[in-house]
């Protein structure tokens, strides 16, 4: 199983490199599609996010299920083709409405994490899940390394060269699936296909229903919205607090990057091994709230260049909550599973894009009472604060 295994953190990595390269040019293309200020650049970013996550958030039951029916293969093959269309469509907008048909698109395919999660899941002894499920985050991390320093220096030739770049990364992860992806899905674990099942709504139910998944999947979804704050007003909170080019942009998510790879890649195994899920999590929620406060007052950019390491710590938490949760799902359900943590993670991104920088905007704006620019990270610390109490009272339940 080393070449498929390979090709899903090859797949998961290149996602993230598709999404990171074009982060950096976005508050620039959206200005150059759109007219208006940053002000108003942040907020139509926050539209295409939250368009984007809506579709992760219908769809991502849909092919969770789906792949329990008809297998990883199929799904992840498909929806690598259909991406590589997309960034090329993104790549040819003229318009602000053309920009919001792709990430539509893009939302309905970039589920194939929930498949590539179902695949480790499939492969994975239950002892190996937390370290496996954190390969697929250093995966994830390794191509923020690559993607968003790549887009920062592809903006040199205009802000659509890295829409081409996503475009021909995506088609070439299709080309190596078609060659050495099998299926993982056998006739004693697959599930026949329910389209009232795959509504996300009643996947959840199915899913909560579960022993001991309920709480975690609240705290699954406050965790993804607070964090989300990262994502979502990074590139103009910089570009406002410290005047930074999209250049340096892409240079301070690719560390990012690196930390976030290196702690899914590395810490994750020996922090589960001797302190617990449990007690990783809570760490790991720590150093967030930590670099959330810090964050919101910090008025010099190589202080946050070197706190970014440290924010990273934080990444651990996912997968150890993946963890919990996967090793309390029959096998026949792991899509599915998968599939609502895609949806639940999606609705943070429907909910943080908007939340996040409307509160950026409203504190940077002209006539605002306060500047306060880093606004948002100061709501996510609350939020984390709330997501932390919620774990904490759900002590022993996923013994």
């Amino acid at each position: 199983m080393r070449l498929p295994f390979f090709f899903v953190l090859l797949t998961v990595m290149i996602d993230a490199m598709g999404i990171g390269l074009v982060l950096p040019i976005m508050p620039e293309l959206i200005v150059e599609v759109q007219g208006g200020t940053l002000a108003t650049a942040a907020i139509w970013g926050g539209i295409l996010s939250t368009a984007f996550a809506a579709m992760q958030f219908v769809f991502g039951p849909v092919l969770g299920n789906l792949s329990d029916a008809y297998g990883r293969r199929v799904v992840l093959l498909v929806s690598l083709f259909v991406m590589s269309l997309d960034y090329v469509v993104m790549a040819l907008a003229g318009s602000i409405w053309l920009l919001l048909a792709g990430r539509i698109v893009g939302g309905i395919t970039a589920a194939t994490h929930a498949t590539a999660a179902a695949f480790m899941a499939d492969v994975s002894k239950p002892h190996e899940k937390a370290a496996n499920f954190g390969l697929l985050g250093a995966a994830f991390g390794v191509g923020f390394v690559f993607g968003p320093v790549l887009g920062g220096l592809l903006s040199e030739y205009g802000t659509r060269a890295p829409f081409w770049a996503s475009a021909g990364l995506s088609a070439l992860a299709f080309v190596i699936g078609v060659c050495v992806m099998p299926e993982t899905v056998t006739d004693k674990t697959r599930r026949a296909f329910s389209l009232r099942r795959a509504n996300p709504v009643n996947s959840l139910r199915a899913i909560a229903a579960l022993p001991g998944i309920r709480p975690m999947l609240w705290v699954y979804l406050l965790y993804s919205i607070s964090i989300y704050v990262y994502p979502a007003i990074w590139a103009y909170f910089t570009t406002e607090r410290f005047g930074w080019s999209p250049q340096m942009i892409g240079l301070s998510l690719g560390v990012y990057g690196i930390g976030m790879a290196a702690v899914q890649g590395g810490l994750i195994r020996p922090a589960t091994k001797y302190l617990g899920e449990r007690i990783t999590i809570i760490y790991g929620m720590g150093f967030e709230l930590f670099s959330f406060f810090l964050l919101a007052f910090l008025t010099n950019g190589i202080i946050a260049l070197m706190l970014i390491p440290i924010t990273a710590i934080g990444a651990v938490v996912t997968p150890a909550l993946q963890a919990l949760m996967s090793r309390k799902t029959p096998d026949s359900q792991q899509g599915e599973l998968q599939g609502v943590l895609t949806s639940l993670h999606a609705l943070s991104m429907v909910i943080a894009p908007l939340l996040m920088t409307s509160v950026f905007a409203q504190f940077i704006k002209p006539d605002a009472a306060i500047y306060l620019p880093g606004a948002p990270f100061l709501l996510a610390f609350v939020m984390m604060v709330i997501c932390l109490l919620v774990f904490s009272r759900s002590r022993g339940v996923m013994a």
